[in-house]
């Protein structure tokens, strides 16, 4: 309610002047009507100095009051515009004595603010990807297994089972053994476990494979000789890769993608290109939030805007210093 009220009232520049030259008029007029200051008859030439004094003393005061403040309404458009996923923005410290002071601490607020949500967007993705591990584990070894020895006694009884019955038989076969495949995909997809095994270029092919395989076409493309970029690096690409293609194939009802990752200069880019329906100036959801949290822990910078056709991601990983 309060934020609404500063919106939409006088901004605080023109306040201050209006009051200052509401209270210069009334000066100006006592002045003008008193005897003891002015003449008994304000004459003409005494009018006209009193006139040009008093628009004086406004432009002065105007121009005085102008570069006291700005910072001020700096400061303010920017708290109305910052957003901590896109950290970096500082307001210059211009002015001085209490304004050059409100400003520095602004900034060292926004400093702090972004210090601490890195450090809990580590944790916490940290604290996802062990949440991810686990349940991919549960869903291997528990309910794989089970279902597995639920294939093989099938199996067994299917030589017992009279003619009439093996139509049926055959039926639940194949609904445990797609169920099964089901599970086993689901737990890739929770922890890539041919990332830690293979790296990341055989992670994404057997990403960009799983997703032609339901029905949309994946092209990939990626440069020859890409430097080693560390685990958490190589993790935050995947899932950035991840959710890019899911959000193509589910959200997006795209066709055809065009993943590429490429080295660029100093740094490794992803892109990710669809020829779905795009963004059609849609909010960003929690799954693009989601990428931008994980470009943020490894310090890339993350695009998501409309492509030729279709959604553009663009994930750009700069490289470490040697």
């Amino acid at each position: 309610m309060e934020g609404d009220v500063v919106k939409s009232g006088m901004p605080l520049y023109w306040r201050v002047c209006l009051i200052n030259g509401l209270v210069f008029v009334v000066g100006t007029a006592a002045l003008a009507l008193a005897p003891v200051t002015v003449s008994a008859t304000v004459l003409v030439s005494e009018a006209v100095v009193l006139v040009v004094g008093l628009l004086g003393i406004v432009v002065l005061n105007s121009v005085l009051l102008r570069t006291s403040l700005a910072p001020l309404d700096r400061l303010i458009r920017l708290m109305d515009t910052v957003d901590l996923q896109r950290p970096g923005r500082r307001l210059p410290e211009a002015g001085s004595g209490a304004v050059r002071q409100l400003v520095r601490g602004f900034n060292a607020m926004l400093e702090r603010l972004e210090t601490e949500r890195g450090r809990s967007n580590a944790k916490a993705l940290a604290a996802q990807e062990a949440e991810r591990r686990r349940i991919a584990r549960e869903l291997h070894d528990e309910i794989g297994q089970g279902l597995t020895a639920v294939l093989l006694a099938l199996k067994q009884l299917s030589s017992g089972v009279p003619p009439a019955a093996q139509k049926d038989l055959q039926e639940v076969q194949e609904t445990a053994r797609a169920t099964l495949d089901e599970v086993r995909s689901v737990a890739r997809r929770l922890r890539p476990g041919v990332l830690e095994d293979l790296g990341l270029q055989s992670a994404l092919a057997a990403l960009a494979t799983e997703f032609s395989e339901h029905g949309m076409h994946v092209r990939r493309i990626t440069s020859p000789g890409l430097p080693a970029l560390g685990e958490e690096r190589e993790l935050v690409i995947y899932r950035v890769a991840q959710e890019a293609l899911t959000n193509a194939a589910r959200h997006a009802q795209a066709r055809s993608v065009h993943l590429s990752l490429q080295r660029q200069g100093p740094a490794v880019v992803l892109a990710v290109d669809d020829d779905g329906t795009g963004l059609r100036g849609a909010e960003e959801g929690t799954g693009i939030r989601g990428m931008r949290e994980r470009a943020l822990l490894i310090g890339a910078e993350l695009t998501v805007g409309q492509g030729g056709s279709g959604t553009s991601v663009r994930l750009t990983v700069p490289l470490e210093s040697r």
